[in-house]
């Protein structure tokens, strides 16, 4: 279960919460015991940052374990290696993955499965039809099974009464073996979730004195994956500064960003107009490289970025579209030569996404009309 721990990391300046449990990683047949971090902006850290698209892949894939072997070989980092003896695992694949959405929207502060399934029912009692019973019933099984007993929060009945009221009368719980329900048991039910409803309207409301608590909008991650041709449809690869979408500065053209920046980097003239023309974005790094800087270019780079993204952005319409589509997410982007530009695994800065995020909150103000941009 999640929620018991309490962490937290920082992107782009902002304090992400967060919470972290336990998990096995299995990795050519071994087992390692490792902490399992959920941010509130839908990253989780698993040995890296990934998406819960990702995550819930791995899961799939059964690197991260759910089911342990008899016999198999595991460790905890520096502590301890063992062998499984008798294991029993407490949660299947979906139920993780499952808990862990629910775990985002607990951070922020939107309804979980449970919550979803409570409103069902709020739904269901007071229009007691046949279709919101099939709803609250939907909503009831979407709870990860290990946490149905806690949606009512009492642990003396558990589930019972909302077992019986999304069956219904005569018919089955998800409990294998238990009957059917009977009239006197749904009855009983009915009874227990109008006391309930009684006792919450005694309850005086809670009103945030500051108004409801903004959501992390997801996170998005810009991977290092970039054809050295223009495609169709790039989607999100067309925000990468190695994307060939070629920019105009000055009285300059350059086929990327990339090109852009490494040229305007070099103290060398002649280094430059190579870099400038290298046959794609890697080859100009790699020209880059082997030269010196300009004089006190870590003082100027954020600069130089900032004009070569708004640059590539005014000058590629459909691209900015694809930058605003990612709404008011951190973009989280990778580098592979650069720490200061890229967040890599969060050991990075994240200078890039950063920026990308300024341009994009430009480009919104543009569409709004706000004079001046």
């Amino acid at each position: 279960m999640f929620g018991k721990w309490i962490t937290h990391r920082t992107a782009d300046g902002v304090r992400v919460p967060g919470t972290w449990r336990h998990v096995f990683i299995r990795n050519g047949g071994h087992h390692f015991l490792i902490d399992l971090f959920i941010y509130a902006d839908g990253l989780i850290d698993c040995g890296g940052l990934v998406t819960v698209e990702e995550f819930e892949e791995k899961v799939r894939t059964g690197w991260v374990a759910t089911s342990l072997p008899e016999g198999g070989e595991a460790s905890a980092d520096e502590l301890a290696e063992w062998r499984f003896g008798e294991p029993r695992s407490w949660r299947t694949p979906e139920q993780l993955v499952a808990e862990v959405r629910d775990t985002v929207d607990l951070l922020n502060g939107r309804p979980d499965s449970t919550r979803r399934c409570l409103a069902a029912v709020e739904v269901f009692l007071a229009d007691r039809t046949e279709e919101n019973r099939a709803a609250a019933r939907a909503a009831f099984m979407a709870v990860p099974a290990p946490q149905r007993c806690r949606v009512l929060g009492d642990m003396d009945r558990k589930d019972a009464p909302l077992r019986a009221l999304v069956a219904g009368p005569g018919g089955r719980t998800y409990l294998p073996g238990e009957p059917p329900v009977t009239q006197e048991v749904y009855d009983r039910a009915l009874a227990y979730f109008e006391g309930r409803a009684a006792w919450s309207a005694e309850r005086p409301a809670r009103v945030p004195a500051d108004g409801p608590v903004a959501s992390h909008a997801p996170a998005v991650r810009l991977c290092r994956l970039s054809p050295n041709e223009p495609v169709e449809d790039p989607g999100r690869l067309g925000l990468r500064n190695d994307y060939p979408a070629p920019i105009t500065v000055g009285e300059t053209g350059y086929p990327s960003v990339t090109h852009a920046y490494w040229a305007l980097s070099v103290a060398q003239p002649e280094v430059r107009a190579a870099v400038a023309t290298a046959g794609t974005a890697s080859a100009a790094c790699k020209v880059a490289a082997g030269a010196p800087r300009r004089e006190g270019w870590e003082h100027l780079r954020t600069a130089v970025m900032t004009r070569l993204l708004r640059a590539k952005y005014e000058q590629h319409p459909e691209l900015a579209e694809i930058l605003l589509a990612t709404g008011d997410g951190t973009l989280v982007y990778d580098d592979l030569h650069s720490a200061f530009w890229g967040d890599n695994a969060g050991q990075g800065r994240n200078w890039t996404g950063r920026l990308l995020e300024l341009v994009r909150s430009e480009l919104h103000a543009r569409r709004a009309g706000i004079p001046g941009l």
